[in-house]
């Protein structure tokens, strides 16, 4: 009688390596870890002449409250972080798409979903363009789908400025004129 032959697959390889990288996380957090007395006080709180004040706050790499960030920070920050979203979006559905488990009719909902992502960030392009165009100094566009958010930079936004917004999000996606929201930053 021969014996079953085992079979490695990709699954069993991952799983492998993360339990090694959980058991290596946790060794070096045992060995650095500060060692505590049955009173639950740190055995070396501190190096002989340094001073440790705990309970006090600092911030490091903070602007006072004067010096606050302009708002093309803002918008800056505002495109760096939605494009980083998208980015881990997109690439989870790769990996998805890549896994070679998948069914067929998986395999086309999640290149449905691709394509929807990526006419959201068509649309979202093509928003910024269009409100800029209507004389605002700059503009970011947030959609998912079921609502639509803009962020403008504006020293006052009146109706007929909104209005304008609005038509521009109503003629380029299909959200509902409830679900659209429109943010000013000064």
């Amino acid at each position: 009688m021969k014996k079953p032959a085992i079979i490695i697959g990709k699954k069993q390889i991952i799983m492998t390596c993360l339990t090694l990288i959980l058991a290596i996380a946790v060794y070096i957090n045992y060995t650095t870890a500060p060692k505590f007395t049955k009173d639950g006080e740190s055995v070396k709180v501190a190096e002989m002449g340094e001073s440790v004040s705990y309970g006090d706050t600092e911030f490091v790499n903070a602007t006072p409250e004067k010096e606050a960030a302009p708002a093309a920070d803002y918008f800056a920050q505002a495109r760096l972080d939605r494009m980083n979203g998208r980015d881990e979006a997109v690439q989870t559905l790769q990996t998805i798409m890549g896994g070679g488990d998948l069914t067929e009719s998986e395999m086309v909902v999640n290149a449905l979903d691709a394509v929807e992502v990526s006419k959201l960030i068509e649309s979202e392009g093509t928003i910024e363009s269009l409100v800029k165009a209507q004389g605002f100094e700059d503009c970011v566009a947030y959609l998912d789908g079921e609502s639509a958010k803009v962020v403008v930079k504006t020293n006052g936004l009146d109706k007929a400025q909104a209005a304008a917004i609005k038509d521009i999000i109503l003629g380029e996606t299909e959200v509902s004129s409830e679900n659209i929201r429109i943010f000013e930053v000064k």
